[in-house]
């Protein structure tokens, strides 16, 4: 059972239900057959009693003009009896006989006229008989007409009868349900499979991705609202972030192993011109520091990898504090007007008393990181503005410069591992830089963008939720 497929299992439980359904309609049918029957024998033997009646009737004579073959006249009183020939018809076994009330036997016949000779009238009354092996029910109906006192009509039918057209019934439906069952389990499990087959595109398409074969397959079920398409969209866009998330690091690979080989060269030549030659001991000195530069700058390079690691993934706890933003910014804009570069002018508009939950840490890495930047693609005696904001429940924190700017197809990278506007520019930093900050701006839930144009500066925009 375990093992069974999911639409085998589905049909199972299918059948079962339908059988207990079928099964308990069975019951029913069988113990309420007794029930049923008897009602259904009293009503028929009434109507049919009811509808003899209306084929009687009383002559004060007759003449031969009235006489009809298809009727029946008996001498009674000082009259005649009129009785349609239908009335020894048989309906549904039901006998009827026509009696004086002293029970002398006017008109008809039925199986069990001599059992009842000493069976007394009573009028409207269904009552039971055995005869032998066979149970009978009898019913009287006196009539009142006028010319017609003192006459009974007696209906008489067997239970046998009776039961014989709800065993037809009970019959067909032991013959029916069967069939009908059997037709609706094969139903199911045709519908079941049918509705569950995109669950084969579903394993298929995770197999290939987990071989990695093909991670660009979708199951591609197309619209609809049903649990199946919900569950192949919800794969879908697992696979796509799953793709991204291999290219990704494929990306990141390449890049970094492209920012790793410069530093590696260099210092494996200096090492090779210092062990290969007689170099003065300035020429040792130079040598040196150029190994001891690639390793900072290959230190600085795995130092900001970590940060972005740890903040991408959540892998170290940073504590969340209420922080006063309007101080913490005014402090990293102190200390990094100590900077300087290119004789750019930094200003600040600050906001006072506006709060918010972050990590003080990160979010001064954040700040100086913009800064940075700024500096960096800043142009000679320039301009940086950093300004602090409270818009509703958001802190809106820009950082404004006037430098080299960027073009339209670079904004949307600029925030990419590794990627920097200016190749010429690399050797100043990591181009990690924005990436991390873009990392540290989403890990406080907060949103980080840029505006820029080329040639004219860039704007990079942090809104963050703010506190009271």
């Amino acid at each position: 059972m375990r093992n069974a497929s999911i639409r085998v299992k589905i049909t199972l439980w299918f059948s079962v239900a339908l059988i207990i359904v079928v099964g308990l309609t069975y019951a029913i049918v069988l113990f309420a057959e007794n029930t049923v029957i008897y009602k259904t024998i009293k009503d028929n033997l009434i109507e049919t009693v009811e509808e003899k009646i209306d084929e009687i009737e009383y002559y004060p004579y007759i003449d031969d003009d009235d006489e009809d073959d298809c009727e029946t006249y008996i001498r009674y009183g000082n009259g005649y009896i009129e009785i349609d020939d239908s009335f020894l018809k048989q309906e549904n076994k039901n006998y009827t006989v026509l009696y004086k009330s002293d029970g002398t036997l006017v008109y008809g016949s039925s199986p069990v006229a001599m059992e009842l000779s000493d069976f007394k009238f009573e009028n409207r009354e269904v009552r039971k008989l055995k005869s032998g092996e066979t149970y009978w029910y009898v019913y009287d109906r006196k009539i009142e007409e006028p010319g017609l006192e003192g006459l009974w009509i007696r209906g008489v039918t067997s239970l046998e009868a009776g039961a014989a057209q709800f065993s037809y019934v009970t019959r067909m439906s032991l013959i029916a349900l069967p069939i009908l069952l059997i037709i609706a389990i094969l139903g199911g499990y045709h519908i079941a499979k049918r509705s569950l087959s995109p669950f084969n595109q579903i394993v298929e398409t995770a197999g290939n991705i987990a071989q990695g074969r093909d991670l660009k397959k979708r199951i591609n079920l197309g619209e609809g609202d049903s649990e199946l398409h919900k569950i192949a969209q919800s794969f879908d866009k697992m696979f796509a972030r799953l793709e991204e998330s291999f290219e990704a690091e494929k990306q990141f690979t390449r890049d970094l192993s492209h920012e790793l080989r410069t530093p590696l060269a260099v210092i494996g030549a200096q090492c090779e011109l210092s062990l290969g030659e007689d170099l003065t001991l300035e020429e040792h000195r130079d040598a040196l520091k150029v190994i001891q530069r690639q390793n900072s700058k290959m230190t600085n390079l795995v130092e900001e990898l970590l940060t972005f690691t740890r903040v991408e993934r959540k892998t170290e706890s940073y504590k969340m504090d209420k922080l006063d933003l309007s101080r913490l910014v005014s402090a990293v804009c102190e200390d990094m007007k100590l900077v300087a570069e290119k004789g750019i002018l930094l200003t600040e508009d600050i906001e006072p008393g506006i709060y918010v939950m972050g990590n003080r840490d990160l979010l001064t890495g954040l700040l100086i990181n913009l800064i940075n930047n700024a500096y960096k693609y800043g142009k000679e005696d320039g301009r940086i503005k950093v300004s602090l904001r409270k818009e509703e429940n958001r802190a809106i924190l820009e950082v404004e410069d006037d430098g080299i700017g960027m073009a339209e197809e670079d904004k949307s990278k600029i925030f990419n591992r590794f990627y920097q506007i200016d190749s010429s520019r690399s050797s100043e930093g990591t181009g990690l830089g924005l990436a991390i900050a873009k990392e540290i701006a989403n890990f406080h839930s907060g949103e980080l963008t840029v505006e820029s144009e080329l040639g004219k500066g860039s704007t990079f925009t942090l809104k963050i939720e703010a506190i009271r």
